[in-house]
């Protein structure tokens, strides 16, 4: 006799054998009961939930001819015709493959014949949502008002997809991830009955890469108990078989993070490109080890919901303790983003080496998180009495020494022409001409040595538009006495940098509203 998958063989056959969806057994149990049935039903969910299953079993509930609290005998006829696939009352229907208007309308015609046994027809179409309009459309009228003997069943992991008209028309059950503990509980009841020996460490493991399917969790611990045959399964077997990384290579990996080491990120990311580690699951787990420390962090009770052993756990404690909130957040940002493109992309190694560069060098980015982090390390360079300078081309910064610059001395007084243009310098800018426009709006307003009107632009397309281009300096001027009606000298210097300009220079634009004497 050929194997049988562990999913197929454990298959649930009555409702007492499903796991985690209790608010929607109980509900349906209640409706046969009472004999208060309905006749279109909406299934939808994640993966491996048991939408399929529970309409099965529903359809044998219904036609059940001694049902036992709304569950399905197993015993009688119509049961065991329905386990076996060979009733004609109960119709699968995968609309992923039969998703056009002609395959709606045998079905629209078959519905006219009363069942030959049994008191319901039952049509369970799973994926619905593949379904074409027009086969919504034919579905429609007969969704609505079906004979009295008609149940139909529409299973989909896509609800948003389908018409608002049709699923108004049925009653819709909405079915959650299943939690880690109730599938390691199932696994290791599973477990027992197969005489199979297998660590408690590794079934929570392999419950929670499954995700809240209980489906994935069974194909995870039969390709894991496959591949060491005849041996226990340990929790290092499990995460050989599945390409998973241990968490203490997170712990190292997320201090060589803290540490800005970026040789020895690389150096990490090699080892476990190595070892054959699926990159994917490695990204999704360190996203899963960061969530767990911002938990520690914004919680003093949360210990319940980390499912991580005592030693772990005070490992976790330590590192939460070494990083700001924000920081921590903007890491998983980081890799959250990375998980969503790292799925389907040829070089894996490239964008993971990317996305950890940019948790060591948060310069390399301009959003608000980056920034806060920036101003962090910062503040702990000045602490320490030293500033990071940034050499030309190279990968590591060096500290060294930096004297603080004095300021330099407000102007003991503004000249008139000078403050009337600072006023007005808004107007001006306005009126000019592009590209003239945008070079003034970004240059600063100073006072020159001689009480002139200083314009400060930086080194570039703008100092070579005003200093080696003719006419335009004379064009500024000229537009400074329209609108100011004075004659105004202007004097235009450049800068590197707008530190520069800050370190260097008196900004008008702060001071011209200050208590300062005119001449």
């Amino acid at each position: 006799m050929s194997y049988t998958a562990l999913y197929r063989k454990f298959r649930p056959g009555c409702f007492e054998d499903v796991k985690g969806q209790e608010h929607i057994v109980t509900t349906l149990q209640n409706q046969i009961k009472a004999d208060r049935i309905g006749h279109a039903y909406l299934f939808c969910g994640t993966r491996g939930t048991g939408k399929t299953s529970i309409a099965k079993i529903f359809a044998r509930a219904v036609n059940c001819e001694h049902p036992m609290k709304g569950s399905p005998c197993g015993e009688c006829a119509s049961c065991k015709a329905i386990a076996a696939g060979v009733s004609m009352n109960v119709i699968e229907i995968d609309a992923a493959s039969n998703n056009g208007v002609d395959n709606i309308r045998e079905i629209v015609e078959e519905v006219s014949y009363s069942p030959a046994e049994g008191r319901f027809k039952v049509y369970i179409i799973d994926e619905v949502h593949m379904l074409s309009i027009g086969a919504f459309n034919a579905l429609l009228k007969t969704l609505e008002e079906p004979p009295s003997y008609v149940i139909f069943i529409l299973a989909t992991t896509e609800v948003h997809k389908i018409p608002i008209t049709i699923l108004s028309r049925c009653q819709r059950y909405d079915f959650r991830r299943i939690s880690i503990e109730t599938i390691a509980a199932r696994l290791r009841e599973l477990m027992e009955k197969e005489q199979v020996q297998v660590e408690e460490k590794a079934l929570r493991y392999i419950a929670k890469t499954a995700d809240g399917s209980m489906r994935d969790a069974l194909s995870l611990l039969d390709q894991c108990i496959a591949f060491h045959f005849g041996q226990e399964l340990t929790y290092d077997k499990a995460l050989d078989v599945l390409g998973a990384v241990d968490t203490e290579v997170f712990s190292r990996l997320l201090r060589h993070v803290i540490g800005r080491e970026v040789t020895g990120c690389i150096g990490l990311l090699e080892e476990i490109v190595m070892q054959g580690r699926e990159l994917s699951q490695f990204v999704t787990d360190f996203t899963w080890y960061l969530r767990n420390l911002l938990l520690l962090q914004s919680s003093d009770d949360i210990e319940d919901v980390i499912d991580v052993s005592s030693d772990n756990l005070r490992r976790l404690k330590e590192e939460a303790g070494m990083l700001e909130t924000e920081t921590l957040m903007r890491y998983i940002r980081i890799f959250s983003e990375l998980s969503g493109q790292i799925k389907y992309a040829p070089q894996k190694r490239i964008l993971i080496e990317i996305a950890l560069i940019k948790l060591c060098r948060p310069d390399m980015e301009r959003d608000i998180g980056s920034v806060a982090e920036r101003v962090r390390v910062i503040e702990e360079q000045l602490e320490n009495g030293v500033v990071a300078v940034a050499a030309a081309g190279a990968v590591e910064s060096v500290s060294t020494p930096v004297p603080v610059k004095e300021r330099p001395p407000l102007p003991k007084a503004i000249p008139e022409d000078v403050q009337a243009a600072v006023e007005r310098w808004q107007d001006i800018v306005a009126g000019a001409g592009m590209p003239m426009k945008q070079y003034l709006k970004e240059a600063r307003l100073s006072l020159g040595g001689d009480s002139r009107l200083l314009i400060v632009v930086e080194d570039g397309l703008a100092s070579d538009y005003f200093l080696r281009q003719e006419g335009h300096k004379e064009l500024l001027e000229q537009m400074l006495a329209d609108m100011t009606g004075r004659e105004i000298d202007v004097t235009v210097q450049t800068v590197p940098d707008r530190e520069t300009f800050e370190q260097s220079y008196v900004d008008l634009s702060q001071l011209i509203h200050m208590e300062i004497e005119e001449e």
